[in-house]
């Protein structure tokens, strides 16, 4: 029997076997919630089938939480821990709360008092950090570089302040299908003195974590259309 708690629930990061990247006692904690808050149900459903055929998913409960839901609805989705019932949190992938609106329902569990249990999975923010060579010592996430062409400038020259003055990490992401324009911007504009990590498809089949001065990428960039990217900046 598990405790009443909050639990974050992280999911794979590509599509491969749960047991290459997810520890047995999810699944065991996983079978024992009947109450969900998930970012999309559809692809949650999915996951959790992979967790446990034998699940019976038509008697759980899922609340949806994502861009279009209202602040005000938030709230609410607590009510089946504040009877005492466990609940589980599930973004569309890696770890629930990071980069992710699920943060918004644990700031509430916490204001509350409730127990809130992450649990252990994978993480392309971290391991891309891991596997970079870059400062893990300080770093900052920054999520979406801005898409209008004069902020991200403004953007870029800030990261390279923070990079040469902080020695700190800066790491970032776009969409999938703008993956490629962007680390050819970057190549071509940033400063010769700094490096480019590009982290893809990591703990997939395709994985590729490589380190290169921003010019030498020039010329050399994977093909990186639709495929999950972690971009990171360091001296």
């Amino acid at each position: 029997m598990i405790d009443a708690a909050l639990y974050l629930i992280p999911v794979q990061l590509s599509d491969v076997e749960l047991s290459n990247v997810l520890p047995n006692a999810n699944t065991a904690i996983v079978r024992e919630i009947k109450h969900f808050i998930v970012e999309n149900v559809r692809s949650a459903r999915r996951f959790l089938k992979k967790c446990d055929r034998d699940i019976d998913i038509d008697s759980l409960t899922f609340y949806e939480l994502n861009r279009h839901t209202s602040a005000s609805e938030i709230p609410g989705m607590l009510k089946p821990l504040a009877q005492g019932e466990p609940m589980g949190v599930i973004s569309e992938a890696g770890c629930p709360a990071i980069a992710d609106p699920g943060a918004d329902v644990v700031a509430i569990a916490q204001q509350r008092g409730y127990k809130v249990k992450p649990l252990v999975g994978p993480s392309s923010i971290l391991m891309g950090l891991m596997g970079s060579g870059f400062n893990g010592q300080s770093f900052a996430f920054l999520g979406y570089l801005p898409i209008d062409a004069g902020e991200r400038a403004r953007k870029l020259k800030e990261m390279e302040r923070r990079i040469m003055h902080e020695d700190q990490t800066q790491i970032f992401i776009e969409t999938p299908y703008r993956n490629n324009s962007l680390a050819t911007e970057l190549c071509r504009t940033l400063p010769a003195h700094l490096k480019l990590c590009i982290a893809t498809d990591i703990t997939g089949a395709a994985e590729s974590i490589i380190t290169r001065g921003v010019k030498q990428w020039l010329g050399h960039l994977p093909e990186m259309h639709k495929v999950p990217t972690i971009f990171l900046l360091y001296k």
